[in-house]
């Protein structure tokens, strides 16, 4: 029995230090900022290869995490480089229209609209946040969704995460708001860090804009620090390369906690986790979504709360957590019981 013991005691070990590794890989892939390139067309007629698939699929989100929109309308925007400070439009298919002085970007924004080619905002939007590290591409099987079973024009916010501050995001999600109609009514779906771009917003919030919120579903939020991110501090490469906000959320947790503020509007919470105090992850204490605990997720005076066997990454393509947030959407709580848990807090 001992050596049983010892045996699965080192086998434990060994896959904590993988999966740690794995994270640290993760954190770094974040943190490092991507570099972008073009490749050439593949010639006319022929398959591209699998490599060449890769490439690009790698390029178009080290893209994604280079730009921030400042204007979104029916998913034509307007974008900012994190770095060069230079400005694009990007079509529905995120094909890049124009790049030109923001003015000039305006101007021409402007002109589609009045021709007809930018389609309006209707009176409800739900704007969808990704996370740390991701692109806007990553919230799509959700936007999908919810496109299919709502009226509201369904806008995704796409921020340079690892390239610039959380106020930085905040400030970029502040200048999309304030470019939809005065009439509209705005929800928000966030997927991780997200939601604290939009409680890092709500410190610098006029409060009429405020106002015109209506609800907000979080998924996955580390609302309380994350358990990963003090583990990454402790890695002496991860420290010193981390940039950006996933600096912040890495060293400075304490510092920028102060400048996130508590929804006055509905919101509701879902965590994934196994509903077990195992989770996920073996690094982890307590149940998790293999990213963060579900303690971290939980925020003093949400309007519901609830657990769904799903890890972190894979929440917006799970169906349980795209029926529940279209129904917190809709009626201001979550519609089923069997994964229902109350706040401690509350």
């Amino acid at each position: 029995m001992a050596r049983i013991f010892v045996r699965n005691t080192v086998v434990l070990k060994i896959f904590s230090v993988l999966q740690l590794s794995a994270i640290s890989a993760y954190f770094l892939i974040i943190a490092i900022p991507q570099v972008t390139g073009t490749e050439p067309p593949a010639p006319e007629g022929t398959e591209k290869h699998w490599v060449s698939t890769l490439f690009d699929n790698f390029t178009s989100a080290a893209d994604a995490l280079q730009w921030s929109d400042i204007r979104v309308v029916s998913n034509w925007r307007i974008q900012q480089h994190a770095q060069s400070k230079e400005y694009r439009i990007l079509d529905s298919d995120d094909r890049v229209i124009v790049e030109a002085t923001l003015d000039d970007c305006n101007v021409h924004f402007s002109a589609l609209m009045k021709a007809g080619d930018i389609a309006p905002v209707e009176k409800e939007a739900v704007i969808v946040l990704h996370g740390l590290g991701e692109g806007r591409s990553a919230m799509k099987p959700l936007v999908t969704f919810l496109e299919e079973n709502m009226t509201a024009s369904i806008l995704t916010f796409g921020y340079a995460s690892p390239q610039a501050p959380l106020a930085s995001h905040a400030h970029s999600l502040g200048r999309v708001l304030a470019g939809l109609p005065p009439t509209t009514a705005i929800n928000f779906v966030g997927h991780s860090m997200g939601n604290l771009v939009v409680r890092r917003w709500l410190q610098d919030a006029q409060p009429k804009m405020v106002r015109r919120i209506n609800r907000m579903v979080m998924l996955g939020p580390p609302n309380q620090g994350s358990d990963l991110a003090r583990l990454a501090a402790n890695n002496h490469l991860l420290r010193n390369l981390a940039s950006g906000a996933a600096r912040e959320l890495v060293l400075h947790w304490d510092s920028i906690s102060r400048e996130l503020q508590t929804p006055p509007f509905q919101y509701g919470i879902i965590a994934g986790g196994k509903g077990d105090n195992v989770g996920y992850s073996l690094l982890l204490e307590g149940d998790d979504d293999a990213i963060v605990r579900v303690s971290e997720t939980q925020l003093q005076g949400s309007d519901d709360f609830l657990v769904i066997p799903v890890r972190h990454a894979l929440m917006m393509e799970n169906t349980d957590v795209q029926k529940e947030t279209l129904y917190f959407l809709l009626q201001g709580r979550f519609a089923k019981q069997s994964f229902h848990s109350s706040l401690s807090e509350k």
